[in-house]
Order: structure tokens, then C-alpha cells, then sequence
């Protein structure tokens, strides 16, 4: 039986295919992303990592990797140019596929999405496997828990994207170090149900929560809020809903003293950065300390036509709101006579995100944060009957932007202004297209979406098109990987 010796991280990437190292070159110069043939055993196999800076440099590498392309472009264009929020923008096919629901298998951003997030996960799974056989006295057992929990709360959160993105996929949470070249099955497998996806999801984020530290004085580090916050949403979106357990764990991270800033535009100003309000931040430092955020440039500026451009619906349902303060923090309007054309906007008065909006590379993007977790709960007690308190939490989250309280009298009025709150409250920030799927709303508001003279945007959003397809080129590799229904 002949084997092959490999890195210790070789598992997910063989999973998924030829898988560039990494991701971008710019992400991982610091922290250790691979192993040397001399962390390989005799017999081939990996001896995983046996230092405490190792242990530190691999899990650093798990968080580098949210700065990738996913965290830094892909997130956004997912989350807000599926929906109603933006359209595709700029000139990239892929993304006007996305846009319209009409995605190929062979379409570059789906590999490469899942490309980076099993990536990630093959990192997280060399910590999860060989952090408790670290013998070094420098590792105190208080950080060995925090290690486990940090990596369990990367790895749940990469599956929670996928899950949702791919639906049944294969689930993999041991690092495979080597394989017979002559009998693959170890290394290509097929899809697990979602239910299980979620069911593993759930049993790391539990373990992300006894183990990581109360808080962070950086929020670019995993905390028990954090993996609360995470837990909340995952039981708001697997079916079905178990809205105690997002009342429960909402509460675990109200709990924690995180509050509002005073005002909505000190969240993207550049002023307040691990602000009180941000829970899970992804930190970057700049250009010459090699952590510059350049996703920033694709979303703001006109100096080419960039990506999520704001939708007619969109600036409309901020003005019917009368919302002048979040709209003005999140949607700019310049004139770009000449510079390109628009099917959808006078080039006159063309709108761009203007949330993230410091194209100098140190504009940190907030992940987590405290007025989403405010408004999960608040659906969590519109469930629960209490109108009463899900308008109170409501409310205060619109007072900092000087809107007046709403008084809703039935469970529908509630659970309609929840909705409308976040996505006002959220735009540009990857959640929308998810609030729709989880919500049973996506198809219904999709296909009634008109542009700004009231047309019909002819999308034909089907049940089947809620998820994306697998990888053509994964299939190719992988003959137990079966398509989604409708590709």
C-alpha cells in the first residue's frame, strides 16, 4: 500500500480539491500556516505541533484567514447583493450571477468560497487535534482551554457559512496527515446532512463558551460572547427555530455590558474602533504592517464603478422611514458623468456603501455587534408573546438615530418592524439575504423586487435556487459529492 506524506493541514484541502496554499500571500506572513517535513514522523504521519508559539502561530493563522477574500469581498456581495439591498455592481459575471439567481457550477466565486472556508476549517482542526498532547510548560492550562475554544468557535463559524450557503456538505473535524494513493475514500467524501452540520456547529460553540475568556480588550479576539452571539444566531436560523435558546443566549451576551454608541456613524467613522457597541471585529492595521484592508476599495469611491451599489428599494425604504441619519452613514451619491454606465441610476445622483468607507487599509469590519443581538432577541420575545419588551429593544436602537418608537398590536406588526429594522439598522454588513432565507421571505420579496421605475426585475427565485451549487470543480475530484437540486 503506497502513502504519501503531507502537511498537516493537507486533509480539508484534499476535501475541496487543489486548493492554492493559504489563501491571498498577503494574509499569513506572520503566522505559521503549514508544518515542515520535520514536524513528519518517520512512518510519514504528522506529529501535529508540540510548542506553545506553535500552538499560537497555527491559531493565528485561523484568525488571519478572516481576512481573506471571503471576510473582505464575498461576505458582503453574498449577504447584501442577494437581497434587496444592493445590486451586483462593477463588471465581474460571477457576481451578476449571484445577483440574479442565476449562478453556474462553474462559477468562480462559488470555488472559491468554499475553497477558503474549508481551508480555515483544515487549519482549525490542526489545532482541535493536537492542542491537548502539548507538553510545553509554557502553555499554561488556562490558555490550552482558550486555544480549544477559539479554534472551536473559527471552525463552527466556517461551517455556520457554508451550512447556510451550500447546505449539505462534507463535514470533516480531524486533520488527515496522510493518504493511500491507491484507495482516495479516506480523503473525498460526501455530503452530510445539514442537521448534522448544525448538531457539530453547536457541540463547538458550546465548547467555545466554556472554554474562551469572558472578554478581550482587542474584539478581534474569540470570547464567550462572541460564541454566544454565534449560538444565537445558528438557533434563529436551523430549523426549527428554537427562539428560547436564541432568548438565552441573546441574553448570556446582553449581559456582558456591551452598549450603543451615542451615535450610528461613530461605528464607521474610524473614531471608535473595539467601540463598547462591537462584539467580533476584524482587525487590520494598514498596508506596511501587512494587514491592510483593501475590500474597503471595492465598495466606496468612484473612481470605478465598485461593487453593492445601494438599490432603488433600498434608498426608498430609508426615505420612507424618514431614517436621514443611518442612511446618510450608509449611502453616498456622487456624479459620475462619463466615468461609466448604469441600467439602474441617473449617473448624476449615483449611490455607493458608504459604510466602510477609510480606503487606507486600517478600517477594521465589524462582525458582531450588539444592535444585531438586540434585534435577534427581540424576535425571540415576539415569539414568545411579549410585544412589549421586543418594542423596547427596538426602540432603542431607533432613538439613536431620532426615529420615533413604534407600537405594534399584533405578532405580524412586530415581527414586519423587526425586519424592517435590520435591514436599516444592518445594510452592508452580510446580513439580509440570510434574514430573508431564515425568515421563509426570501422568495416572496425577491420576486416582487422592482427597480426605481417601479419594473420588474424578472428574477425567478425558486426553492432550489435558495442554495448555491456545489463546486463543478470539486465534483470533478469527487465523484461522492452530489448537486443541489436545480443545477
Amino acid at each position: 500500500m503506497r502513502k504519501v506524506k503531507t502537511y498537516n493541514y493537507i486533509g480539508a484541502i484534499l476535501l475541496v480539491g487543489a486548493f492554492l496554499l493559504g489563501c491571498d500571500d498577503f494574509l499569513d506572513r506572520d503566522p505559521l500556516s503549514k508544518l515542515t517535513n520535520e514536524d513528519l514522523g518517520n512512518d510519514g504521519k504528522s506529529t501535529g505541533f508540540t510548542t506553545a508559539s506553535q500552538a499560537e502561530a497555527i491559531l493565528a493563522g485561523c484568525y488571519g484567514d478572516f481576512r481573506n477574500e471571503y471576510f473582505q469581498l464575498d461576505y458582503y456581495v453574498n449577504g447584501d447583493a442577494q437581497a434587496d439591498n444592493a445590486y451586483a455592481g462593477a463588471d465581474n459575471p460571477n457576481n451578476f450571477q449571484i445577483d440574479e439567481y442565476a449562478i453556474e457550477s462553474v462559477n468562480n466565486n462559488v470555488l472559491r468560497d468554499w475553497r477558503y472556508l474549508y481551508g480555515t476549517i483544515a487549519k482549525a482542526n490542526t489545532v482541535l487535534d493536537h492542542i491537548d498532547s502539548v507538553a510545553d510548560a509554557a502553555l499554561t492550562e488556562t490558555r490550552r482551554a482558550e486555544i480549544k475554544g477559539e479554534a472551536a468557535f473559527v471552525r463552527a463559524y466556517m461551517y455556520f457559512e457554508l451550512v447556510r450557503q451550500y447546505g449539505d456538505i462534507p463535514l470533516l473535524v480531524h486533520e488527515i496527515t496522510e493518504w493511500d494513493v491507491d484507495d482516495e475514500t479516506k480523503i473525498y467524501l460526501s455530503r452530510t446532512p445539514q442537521a448534522e452540520i448544525y448538531q457539530q456547529i453547536i457541540k463547538d460553540l458550546e465548547l467555545a463558551v466554556a472554554n474562551t475568556r469572558a472578554a478581550a480588550a482587542n474584539k478581534n479576539v474569540v470570547t464567550k460572547s462572541t460564541a454566544h452571539f454565534l449560538l444565537a444566531k445558528v438557533y434563529a436560523t436551523v430549523e426549527p427555530h428554537d427562539w428560547a435558546k436564541v432568548n438565552e443566549h441573546a441574553d448570556a451576551v446582553l449581559a456582558a455590558g456591551f452598549e450603543l454608541l451615542p451615535e450610528f456613524d461613530q461605528l464607521w467613522d474610524g473614531t471608535q474602533e473595539n467601540s463598547s457597541e462591537a462584539i467580533f471585529e476584524i482587525t487590520y492595521d494598514g498596508w506596511d504592517a501587512g494587514t491592510g484592508n483593501w475590500g474597503a476599495g471595492m465598495f466606496y469611491g468612484i473612481d470605478w464603478k465598485k461593487f453593492n451599489t445601494p438599490t432603488n428599494d433600498l434608498v426608498a425604504a430609508f426615505d420612507a422611514e424618514g431614517d436621514e441619519i443611518r442612511k446618510n452613514a450608509s449611502i453616498r451619491f456622487a456624479d459620475v458623468t462619463g466615468k461609466w454606465s448604469d441600467r439602474y441610476w441617473p449617473l448624476t445622483n449615483f449611490p455607493y456603501s458608504y459604510k466602510y468607507r477609510n480606503t487606507s487599509g486600517t478600517q477594521n469590519y465589524i462582525l458582531f455587534r450588539l444592535a444585531d443581538i438586540m434585534l435577534l432577541k427581540a424576535e425571540a420575545l415576539t415569539d414568545a408573546g411579549d410585544l412589549e419588551g421586543a418594542a423596547d429593544l427596538v426602540n432603542e436602537i431607533r432613538a439613536r438615530v431620532d426615529l420615533d418608537d413604534i407600537i405594534p398590536t399584533t405578532d405580524a406588526d412586530m415581527v414586519q418592524a423587526i425586519a424592517k429594522e435590520r435591514r436599516l439598522e444592518l445594510v452592508f454588513e452580510g446580513q439580509r439575504w440570510y434574514d430573508l432565507k431564515r425568515t421563509g421571505k426570501a422568495i416572496e420579496v425577491m420576486n416582487a423586487f422592482r427597480d426605481g421605475n417601479g419594473n420588474s426585475l424578472g428574477y425567478q427565485l425558486t426553492e432550489d435556487r435558495l442554495l448555491w451549487p456545489i463546486p463543478q470543480n470539486e465534483r470533478d475530484k469527487n465523484e461522492k459529492l452530489t448537486q443541489n437540486d436545480g443545477y
